[in-house]
C-alpha cells in the first residue's frame, strides 16, 4: 500500500502525544521523527491551520489541538448506544458505588467510550477515549470472546500479549480457553491483570442484530471485594446490560452462571 509520506508524518506527529506528554517543542519533534526542523515547521504549520495542533504564546511548544476534540466527540456522538446507555450506567453506578466504563472494540484495542467514577478513592488509571489491552481487561474477554473466528483471527494477527502484571495471561492458548470459560459463564473477569489491587467484571451489550457492540464492567478495589460483592454485582451488572440491550432492540435474556 502506498502512503503519501507528508499526511503519515503529520499523523506521527499528533501520535507523539499521550498522557505523560501534553507539549513537545520543534526540536524535541524533530529529534523524535528524525526530520530536519524546517520539515518539521511546515507541518506543524499545517496542523496549527487546521486546528489540530495549537502553539503555546510564552514558550512556543507545540500541544494538541481542539479540532482533534470536536473530532473525537463527533465520532462518540454517532454511537448510538452511548446514549442509550447514559442513564442505566448511572444506575449502576448508584447501586453498585464502583466505577463503571462502556467500551467498544477498536482494532485491536478496547476502547472506553463513557466513564462514570465510583465512590472511593481508589485511582483507576481509564479515561474517556483511552485504550485498553484485550487479554488483560474484563471488557476486552468479553469483546473478542464473541467474535466470528474470522475476525477473532484477524484481530490476534501478530497482536503483543504484554504482561502489566504476574497474573496477566501472556499467549494465545490461555486467552482462548479463558474466553471459552467466559462463553460458559456469561461473564469476564479481570483479576489484577490489567492493574494491580483492581478486580474488573464485565458482560455484553447486544443490539437489535444479535451483535455484541459494547461492554460494560464494574472496577473495584480488591481490598474490598468478596464472594457476596461478587454475586451482587454481577446481578446488578447483568440488570444493567440486559436493559441497555432490550432498549437496543435484542430480544433474549443475557444470563450469567453467577
Amino acid at each position: 500500500m502506498t502512503l503519501i509520506q507528508s499526511v503519515a508524518r503529520a499523523l506521527q506527529i499528533l501520535e507523539l502525544f499521550d498522557e505523560a506528554t501534553n507539549s513537545l517543542s520543534i526540536k524535541e519533534i524533530s529529534n523524535q521523527l528524525d526530520l530536519n526542523k524546517s520539515t518539521v515547521h511546515a507541518l506543524l504549520k499545517t496542523l496549527k491551520q487546521f486546528g489540530y495542533i495549537q502553539q503555546d504564546a510564552f514558550n512556543s511548544e507545540y500541544s494538541l489541538g481542539w479540532k482533534l476534540f470536536e473530532r473525537g466527540n463527533l465520532l462518540v456522538s454517532q454511537l448510538d448506544f452511548k446514549k442509550v446507555a447514559s442513564r442505566h450506567l448511572q444506575t449502576l453506578n448508584n447501586r453498585t458505588n464502583e466505577t463503571i466504563h462502556l467500551v467498544t472494540l477498536l482494532g485491536q484495542e478496547a476502547l472506553y467510550i463513557d466513564k462514570i467514577n465510583g465512590h472511593n478513592t481508589l485511582t483507576i488509571y481509564s479515561r474517556i477515549g483511552k485504550k485498553a489491552p484485550l487479554h488483560s481487561s474484563a471488557v476486552g474477554k468479553i469483546l473478542t470472546a464473541y467474535l466470528p473466528e474470522n475476525q477473532f483471527e484477524a484481530v490476534f494477527k501478530a497482536y503483543e500479549f504484554t504482561t502489566p502484571t504476574a497474573n496477566t495471561i501472556s499467549n494465545i492458548e490461555n486467552y482462548k480457553k479463558e474466553l471459552s470459560k467466559v462463553r460458559q459463564q456469561g461473564f469476564a473477569m479481570d483479576q489484577e491483570e490489567n492493574e494491580l489491587g483492581i478486580i474488573c467484571m464485565a458482560m455484553p451489550i447486544y443490539d437489535y442484530s444479535n451483535k455484541v457492540v459494547a461492554s460494560v464492567s464494574v472496577s473495584t478495589p480488591k481490598i474490598i471485594f468478596t464472594k457476596q460483592k461478587k454475586k451482587k454485582t454481577l446481578a446488578d451488572l447483568s440488570r444493567c446490560v440486559n436493559d441497555i440491550s432490550h432498549e437496543l432492540g435484542y430480544k433474549m435474556d443475557i444470563k450469567g452462571d453467577f
